[in-house]
């Protein structure tokens, strides 16, 4: 498959928040089995909603670069970036990839593109936060394969 990177246009919305979505159903579905249907519920009452308003505004609000990566003339993946003020750190705040598209180097590429733009950017620490349960293991691969480093984070939840 050939991917091009380009720059997101608004008219690029529609299919970066489906693709999103569809994209983090096996992420939720892997969220609600580890916290059980209780916590789950309660920490995420409708995570699709909140999922297309935190991609909408990430794409359009200004405060990340954002490209989508397209194979042909279909967007097929996209990745949101977020400079500190201070210019030195930056971060992928955002990245997806179409379900359809996954494990055919789209992460891979998308990841390496947004690197590559802030080191040019003069950033000197990336950082990109994933989920460690089993719903996030092809992101923990891709930013492994592209050379993150992972630090082990346990964050732990109880219904009262």
């Amino acid at each position: 498959m050939q991917i091009q990177v380009r720059p997101f246009e608004v008219r690029d919305l529609d299919s970066v928040v489906d693709l999103s979505l569809r994209a983090w159903v096996p992420v939720y579905e892997s969220f609600a089995k580890v916290l059980g249907p209780e916590v789950f519920q309660r920490q995420y009452p409708d995570w699709r909603t909140s999922q297309r308003n935190e991609v909408e505004a990430a794409c359009t609000a200004g405060k990340a670069h954002v490209w989508v990566a397209e194979a042909g003339a279909e967007v097929v993946g996209f990745v949101a970036v977020v400079l500190e003020p201070e210019g030195d750190a930056g971060a992928v705040e955002l990245l997806a990839v179409d379900p359809d598209c996954q494990g055919r180097e789209v992460g891979t590429t998308l990841t390496e593109f947004a690197t590559a733009w802030m080191k040019e950017a003069g950033v000197r620490l990336v950082s990109i936060w994933t989920g460690g349960d089993p719903g996030h293991a092809p992101a923990r691969r891709t930013y492994e394969k592209a050379g993150y480093t992972a630090l082990p984070l346990v964050r732990y939840y109880k219904a009262l």
